[in-house]
């Protein structure tokens, strides 16, 4: 780990590869072998910026393309990979062998864990995915010449939880502090507070109605920020 002459007050390993362009926020900590600032196809070196804010730690074999804007205190895992025309906010952590494709939207204080794909998704403030969900894109795959004119990615507004293996088709909405029960496959859109769990995913309560069953608090989500 050294102080790379680009970049004074960050920590890069010697393994990694800095493309032009690319501007890292004081005390991140860049883990080899990971590249920043790889140009898309069709792009020249430098051509596209990459914006990390203050206080990152990319792990090792993290590949984040150029053309992307990064908010501070953000993480990822090993073998993150983050494509172009992508726009985070502060406080995100992205997880091992997690999988951001392009245009996608993510709000502050978010977590989305290993092995996710998520492709022109929006997330909303303090969301939650668990581990190997994924966010479809396309209700016609492959080729339809609309597909991004078309239903394109989930939203997934502020607070709602997802699920570990979870499937969110084209065009979903999950409403707000919503909670997606592991293995769903969402087809429609859920309501705010909801709970919906199966395939396709149904509501079965609501968020207010689930129980804490140590009994540690009368009923789970008492803290912040769920209550701010």
């Amino acid at each position: 780990m050294r102080i790379h002459e680009e970049f004074p007050e960050v920590q890069i390993d010697e393994g990694c590869r800095i493309f032009p362009n690319v501007k890292i926020g004081r005390g991140s900590v860049i883990y080899g072998p990971s590249i920043i600032g790889q140009p898309p196809r069709g792009k020249k070196a430098g051509e596209l910026p990459v914006v990390i804010g203050e206080g990152a730690v990319v792990r090792p074999f993290t590949t984040i393309y150029a053309g992307n804007q990064i908010g501070k205190d953000f993480q990822t895992g090993q073998g993150t990979s983050i494509r172009e025309k992508n726009v985070l906010g502060d406080g995100v952590s992205i997880g091992t062998n997690a999988i951001l494709e392009f245009d996608n939207k993510i709000g502050n204080n978010v977590r989305v864990h290993s092995g996710c794909f998520l492709e022109m998704v929006t997330l909303g403030d303090n969301v939650f995915i668990g581990p190997n969900a994924v966010f479809t894109d396309d209700p016609h795959p492959m080729n339809c010449p609309h597909y991004k004119q078309c239903l394109g990615g989930a939203v997934v507004e502020d607070l709602a939880r997802i699920g570990a293996n979870v499937t969110i088709l084209p065009g979903v909405i999950i409403g707000r502090n919503a909670l997606v029960g592991a293995g769903s496959v969402v087809v429609e859109d859920v309501p705010n507070d909801a709970v919906v769990v199966g395939n396709p995913a149904k509501v079965i309560k609501r968020v207010q109605d689930l129980t804490c069953p140590p009994g540690f608090f009368e009923r789970p989500y008492l803290w912040a920020p769920y209550q701010a």
